[in-house]
């Protein structure tokens, strides 16, 4: 048995188009040393799979917390961003299954992070187009869904807003957020934050979009701030 058979038993799923499946863990990296692969890279199925991934998300949070929308969406957030899902993704065994380049396969840190979350949002694409709506329902309620609850969701308090309170609190001042660079193409941005108290650099982070990396940043600050 090939690891992608496996990998369709371990998440209960058996694709009618198999390279669908393996498309989903082709990094454009891989394509440039091997120009002659049939399969195409995975972005567009993680354009696709990101869109479906929140619908689901946000539709299962509204129907079974009554939250206000400002905590709905910290939750959200949190369960969907790179950290989470590059978590799912390694628990899954992504990392045996990916199409890398030479220069890729070294990768690690923040850097692998975004590629196994990217990669779990392809495969989101793949589902929906092979499988349909119902399926991915399962998938993300199985590895995703699974054990998140209301005591849980305190993991996902936003960081941001809880720094801010405790440097207000013993210094009477608010924290700063500043942009220290901004890499990789347009459509896959990769920023890095960095956030001050006062004139201190307190903690850095890093995300694929600013309020991505502003929230590593604050989580980072939280753990170092006395």
């Amino acid at each position: 048995m090939d690891k992608f058979k496996r990998f369709e038993k371990k998440i209960n799923i058996h694709f009618k188009n198999k390279n669908l499946l393996k498309q989903a863990f082709v990094h454009r990296s891989y394509l440039n040393e091997h120009p002659n692969c049939q399969l195409k890279h995975n972005e567009r199925l993680e354009f696709l799979g990101d869109a479906v991934l929140e619908f689901i998300v946000t539709t299962y949070l509204y129907n079974k917390f009554n939250q206000r929308e400002g905590v709905l969406t910290n939750w959200r957030s949190g369960l969907v961003n790179t950290e989470n899902l590059s978590k799912k993704a390694k628990a899954l065994g992504f990392n045996d299954l990916l199409f890398l380049s030479k220069g890729e396969k070294k990768s690690k840190g923040k850097a692998r992070k975004v590629i196994l979350a990217n990669t779990f949002e392809a495969l989101i694409g793949a589902i929906y187009l092979d499988q349909g709506i119902k399926k991915c329902k399962k998938f993300i309620k199985d590895f995703i869904l699974k054990d998140f609850s209301e005591k849980k969701a305190k993991y996902f308090e936003d960081a941001k807003s809880l720094f801010q309170k405790i440097v207000q609190g013993k210094l009477k001042i608010t924290p700063v957020y500043k942009i220290l660079n901004e890499s990789g193409p347009a459509h896959k941005k990769l920023f890095e934050v960095a956030v001050y108290v006062g004139k201190k650099m307190i903690a850095k982070g890093k995300g694929s979009s600013k309020k991505e990396a502003t929230f590593d940043a604050a989580k980072n600050a939280l753990r170092v701030f006395k």
